[in-house]
């Protein structure tokens, strides 16, 4: 058996691992959209005198916009905004990303789908954001694999990541399962702290530009380079936790 396989059940002292589902982040993971959100950021933020960096947008990668957005708020100009005032905000970041040219699907992820279809697992996905459109083309480009039902966005939890209560509602969502039922793939710290928290089997793809160390600080239980890395690998992890 694969030894981060084995460390992670001697850790939550679970049985076995038998995955029914995986469970993906969307920005990073299913589609290359981390630039096009940090330019969105960066230029949307500036309207409100914030500034937000580059490094602010990958780190806070995955939470709720409107909890980053507080957050920033609080750090830069020491006061307290409310969920309304946040949600202003954040539509102006929505508008701004909305702007840029549509982002591509993340290479390999379409192979890994359709293998994860063909050994019978359910396809779930956790995002931090909540924008209709945004959900309108996950339907459309991974239609053939995902229900709306088994989509978790940020209006589904009070809590963001790295809050586990965002992959707790996935695996309610994808029928009721318990933590070693399912997989979950991401790409940002706060998204494995929030995949660890839950006790799930969590697995980074780091397509971004952080070092691989901050994921494995997250806790991530491994880390795989690029998508197609992970699409290759899937035949020997599913026969792994068999």
């Amino acid at each position: 058996m694969n030894k981060d396989i084995l460390k992670y059940l001697e850790k939550h002292g679970f049985e076995a691992l038998r995955p029914k589902a995986v469970l993906f982040d969307m920005d990073g993971v299913l589609y290359d959209s981390m630039p096009n959100h940090a330019i969105a950021w960066q230029r949307s933020m500036e309207v409100f005198g914030i500034r937000m960096t580059l490094d602010d947008a990958y780190a806070t990668e995955g939470a709720r916009g409107v909890d980053t957005i507080r957050m920033m708020v609080k750090k830069q100009q020491g006061r307290e905004i409310d969920e309304p005032e946040a949600q202003r905000m954040y539509d102006e970041k929505t508008r701004q990303f909305h702007a840029l040219p549509e982002t591509h699907i993340m290479p390999g992820i379409l192979d890994l789908m359709a293998q994860i279809h063909a050994d019978g697992l359910t396809i779930g996905v956790v995002t931090g954001s909540g924008q209709r459109p945004l959900i309108n083309r996950l339907l459309k480009d991974f239609g053939a694999y995902l229900t709306e039902d088994h989509i978790v966005t940020a209006y589904d939890v009070k809590h963001g990541k790295p809050a586990p209560d965002p992959y707790l509602m996935g695996l309610q969502k994808c029928g009721d399962l318990k933590p070693w039922e399912a997989f979950v793939v991401e790409n940002a710290p706060l998204g494995v702290r929030a995949g660890v928290a839950a006790q799930i089997f969590t697995i980074a793809v780091n397509t971004g530009p952080l070092p691989n160390k901050v994921l494995a600080d997250a806790g991530t239980n491994h880390i795989y380079a690029k998508m197609p890395d992970l699409a290759e690998a899937w035949h020997e992890l599913i026969s792994d936790c068999r």
